[in-house]
């Protein structure tokens, strides 16, 4: 064929093709994306709409400055996070203050601050940190618990479950075998009658479950179950992790005698029993210095519910994170009041953070759909709040999180409006509010952290580097208020 010919044939194919991206049209769907293409019968065959196919998929240069100022302005301060390296406080007149987005506060925020800052300075501040899997591993709880203790005193990773569904950089918890976990948040498991799960969320048994009231007599048959919980401190970074002299073992619902024995560098030093009046305890454990290795050995025929171990040093901050993954902070209503409340009581936080949304954006179909959300929420946050009247309360809303829209990788349409609405609801609510969209640049941010190895290939999660940097991001907001800097 001449080449003419061919060249002639493929410019009219290609005018062809273009003259349909005239006639394609967005069609919008029931999870609230919208697909260009045609209508054949009743169903959407994909075609670029002229808009869609000219359309530069990239961050304009405004916006990738701005967020280029904002990961600069921090990422200087975190380290590589291959040596430890104690992160340095930023020279804040160094520092643009309006590239880095702030905390807001209910009503003056002077009097929430002044509060805060008396709770951190104080003796002894439990810090509660509830979230989804952007918290597991105490990624980021890691990071913000190291800069607090740096700064106002304090030492251990706090809360660890005994039974762990993934990875801990915060201590070396190692438990036998036989050990389950039960968590409110876990679909895949049935939940208790009783929505006994205690403060943290999630249960560790090293027997089945057992009702008595089925059949009582079944107890005299079962023989003593052995169990163990290795604890040592991390190998990781943050030395702050690696020194804590106040263990405590929280457990409830226990029906039948249970003895423990502590055992520190292979030496016992207590063999006890557990308290089996089916009432929450915490088995309290004080040492003189950091265990190199405490073994925990108990021995009963029924497991009671083991709410976890925390790890805590003698003063000043202590920081828990509870990772809840696949959850969207809907679940703390249906509790149990009184083992929540009584582990409030024995815990007594001063301060309480929430990170909630992500999992809830891909789901949402419309702006309804969102304040429902929102209102749902802030009802969990009061039944919380209620059991611990006088904390402080931050919310850290979602991140910014991305799909694929015609070929370009996309926020989700609603994510904008879902953190204004759950920053409206919080501060009305007397809950302070930080914008971790925001905080990344906004709307299509993610595309500018993905490229830059700092968000991971699902648009969701952060890489290990993204996790300091959104956390310095974080710790640097509230740092300035704390020192009233403008």
């Amino acid at each position: 064929m001449h080449p003419l010919k061919i060249s002639l044939y493929v410019c009219v194919v290609l005018l062809a093709m273009l003259g349909l991206t005239y006639i394609s049209k967005p069609h919008p769907l029931t999870d609230g994306k919208v697909q260009d293409g045609f209508n054949v019968q009743d169903k959407i065959v994909k075609y670029p709409t002229t808009a869609t196919f000219f359309k530069d998929g990239s961050l304009s240069k405004e916006q990738k400055d701005a967020i280029e100022s904002i990961v600069d302005n921090i990422e200087g301060l975190v380290g590589d996070g291959k040596k430890e390296r104690q992160p340095k406080i930023p020279d804040y007149t160094k520092i643009d203050s309006t590239k880095i987005e702030r905390i807001s506060y209910p009503g003056p925020s002077g009097e929430f601050v002044n509060k805060l800052l008396a709770q951190l300075k104080s003796p002894e501040c439990r810090i509660i940190q509830y979230g989804d899997s952007q918290l597991e591993g105490d990624r980021i709880s890691a990071y913000l618990r190291n800069r607090l203790q740096s700064i106002y005193g304090g030492s251990g990773p706090g809360f660890i479950p005994i039974k762990q569904e993934y990875h801990q950089i915060s201590a070396d918890v190692t438990p036998s075998e036989n050990w389950t976990r039960y968590a409110v948040f876990d679909p895949t498991k049935t939940l208790f009658e009783n929505k006994n799960y205690g403060a943290y969320l999630s249960v560790s048994r090293f027997t089945e479950v057992f009702d008595p009231s089925v059949d009582s007599l079944a107890i005299l048959e079962l023989e003593p179950t052995k169990a163990t919980i290795d604890i040592r401190p991390s190998s990781r970074l943050y030395s702050k992790l690696k020194e804590f002299t106040k263990i405590g073992l929280h457990y409830g619902n226990a029906i039948v005698p249970v003895s423990i024995k502590v055992y520190n560098g292979g030496a016992l030093i207590k063999d006890e029993m557990l308290k089996s009046d089916g009432k929450y305890h915490c088995y309290k454990i004080e040492l003189p210095s950091t265990p190199a290795h405490l073994q925990l050995v108990l021995e009963g025929e029924i497991s009671p519910d083991f709410y976890g171990i925390t790890l805590d040093g003698n003063t000043g901050i202590s920081l828990d994170n509870v990772a809840m993954r696949g959850s969207s902070g809907t679940v703390f209503a249906g509790l149990n009041s009184e083992s929540f409340g009584g582990m409030y009581q024995q815990l007594q936080p001063k301060v309480i953070i929430f990170q909630y949304g992500g999992n809830t954006v891909p789901y949402l179909k419309d702006s309804l759909a969102v304040r429902n959300y929102s209102s749902y929420l802030k009802n969990h946050i009061n039944w919380v709040r209620r059991r611990a009247p006088e904390t402080s309360i931050l919310f850290v809303g979602p991140s910014d999180m991305a799909t694929m829209v015609n070929g370009q990788l996309t926020s989700y349409a609603l994510l904008p409006y879902l953190d204004a609405e759950l920053k409206q609801s919080c501060l009305s609510n007397n809950v302070a509010y930080w914008s971790m969209f925001k905080a990344m640049g906004g709307e299509n941010s993610l595309q500018y952290w993905f490229q830059q190895n700092l968000m991971g290939s699902d648009y969701t999660h952060f890489t290990a580097s993204g996790t300091r940097i959104i956390s310095e991001l974080f710790f640097t907001a509230l740092n300035m208020d704390l020192k009233n800097i403008k």
